[in-house]
């Protein structure tokens, strides 16, 4: 997939008619997840990373997108996972959430699904609680699992201390 900002997200929005149950597919290590179209506002590459001490460790720091100074928060280390290397190059998704910005590190984005009723399933029950915390939903695709992830969670730290 192109990562040219208002291209992808242009293309994506498009395929995916502005539909509620239009999905990009995202992937973190060997996990993929799917992130609602409408929640979307660009895809980019970070350029220089400035850190922010004394934050929780899954906040890499700050980056600037298009002159705005945003939080960037790796998606493994929310889902405790290895952390990558997160520096200039990483790929990020840009998300606004209770209106603050953010780019939400992630390492490969693929394709916009349309997600029905016909594949949401319920929750395995072999999912920790950990990663159940992370997802809103799961639906089956392709033959695999696809955990819908949740925005409000990923950007939750009142957990942290």
């Amino acid at each position: 997939m192109n990562h040219e900002p208002a291209k992808s997200v242009g293309e994506a929005l498009h395929a995916a008619g502005n539909a509620l149950d239009g999905y990009f597919s995202i992937k973190v290590a060997d996990d993929a997840f799917g992130l609602p179209v409408s929640r979307v506002q660009t895809i980019f590459r970070i350029g220089r990373v400035t850190v922010a001490p004394g934050g929780p460790r899954d906040i890499v720091g700050l980056v600037n997108l298009r002159g705005k100074i945003v939080t960037a928060v790796s998606l493994r280390r929310r889902l405790g996972l290895t952390p990558e290397p997160s520096g200039p190059g990483s790929l990020a998704i840009g998300i606004e959430h209770r209106n603050e910005a953010f780019a939400l590190l992630i390492d490969e984005v693929g394709d916009v699904l349309t997600l029905t009723s016909d594949t949401a399933i319920a929750p395995p029950p072999h999912i920790g609680r950990l990663r159940a915390k992370f997802a809103v939903g799961y639906n089956r695709v392709g033959g695999r699992i696809l955990p819908l992830l949740n925005i409000d969670a990923v950007f939750d730290f009142s957990d942290h201390h």
